[in-house]
This record gives structure tokens, C-alpha cells and sequence, in this order.
């Protein structure tokens, strides 16, 4: 057989509760060698992130404070999927919650997994079109998030500039992208 192949597995012990997450050690056996080796992995539902666009082409971002940075991030809202919630709707209620704007239309993206060496969940990435401020932001529990309008054409110098450095939000702007094509500079045409 050609590539790579599955590695089986002996045994997989629960470690750790985390709230937000949970840990668990697997003992796998190498399909190659034979040799077993301790994996742990990272468990937690699915999360969102939507990127909310004006009417005026504003992305309405987040700016917050994060624990394991100690320092502020700019980023798109988003968050976990509830139980029972649909992404897009776990999207929009994010959405609402984090910065006090809605969607006309909330549109997927597409997805990926944030470390497919520890985590088995996926970010779900969509798109909200037409978002227009009806609420005042609600911050529960320990977020703190303050909004922040950023022109579409501001993202790339935000980004190599490190003051949008969240890879799961660089990785859904550039879902973004790959469909709408309208982060960055002007093109060298137009």
C-alpha cells in the first residue's frame, strides 16, 4: 500500500474535564514499526467564526483580551457551537452577542480542523452579509469584547502588521477571500 496508514489503537483514557474542552491519552500501535506511542488529544464541539460585513464594505471585528497571548487580539466574532445549534445559527448568535450586529444572510464558507494533531473538531467559517447594528453588545461570563469597523482594505496591512494574528481568524478571512476575492490591496489592474 502507498502513503501512509492508520495506526490502530490499544487503549484511549479519559484525563482531564476542562470545561470548554477535555483531554484524553490515546496508546496507539505504529502501523510501520509495531512500537506503541501515547497521543493526547483535545476534544471540544465545533466553533464558528463568521466575518460580518457592512453595507458600507466595514468588517465588523472584535478587539478582546486573550489569556494564553496575554495581550489583545483583533478578530472576527465567533465561538462554540452549542448543543443542539446549528453552526449558522451558533454563528449568528455569536455574532450578536460579541458586537450587537445581525446578518441579513449568513452564508458557509467552508471549514477546517485547528490542529489535526490534537484537536478532532473543525471551524465552521461564514460569511454575513449586509450586518447592520440592532442591539448593544452582551458580554457574558468572561468575555469582553469592544467592535471595531475595519475597511476590507485595511485587513492585509492588519495582518502583516501582527495586530490580526489569530490563525484560525487568518484562516477564515482567507476562506473569504478564496470566494470574494476583495481582501487586500487594490489590485495591479485595477
Amino acid at each position: 500500500m502507498n502513503g501512509p496508514r492508520r495506526w490502530r489503537v490499544l487503549e484511549t483514557e479519559f484525563l482531564q474535564d476542562c470545561k470548554v474542552f477535555s483531554v484524553s491519552r490515546t496508546r496507539a500501535e505504529s502501523p510501520r514499526t509495531g512500537e506503541t506511542h501515547p497521543f493526547y488529544r483535545i476534544d471540544s464541539s465545533d466553533w464558528v467564526n463568521i466575518i460580518p460585513i457592512t453595507a458600507a464594505g466595514e468588517l465588523v471585528m472584535v478587539r478582546q483580551y486573550r489569556h494564553g497571548l496575554d495581550g489583545f487580539t483583533i478578530e472576527t466574532p465567533g465561538g462554540m457551537v452549542d448543543p443542539g445549534e446549528t453552526p449558522a445559527a451558533a454563528a449568528g448568535r455569536e455574532l450578536l452577542e460579541e458586537t450587537g450586529y445581525r446578518a441579513a444572510e449568513v452564508v458557509p464558507l467552508g471549514g477546517v480542523n485547528p490542529n489535526p494533531a490534537l484537536f478532532g473538531n473543525l471551524l465552521h467559517v461564514f460569511l454575513g452579509r449586509d450586518a447592520v447594528k440592532v442591539a448593544e453588545v452582551r458580554n457574558e461570563s468572561t468575555e469582553e469584547t469592544h467592535v471595531e469597523l475595519v475597511p476590507q482594505v485595511e485587513l492585509a496591512a492588519l495582518i502583516r502588521d501582527g495586530q490580526v494574528n489569530h490563525a484560525l481568524v487568518i484562516a477564515a478571512l482567507h476562506l473569504y477571500d478564496l470566494r470574494e476575492r476583495k481582501i487586500g490591496e487594490p489590485s495591479a489592474t485595477s
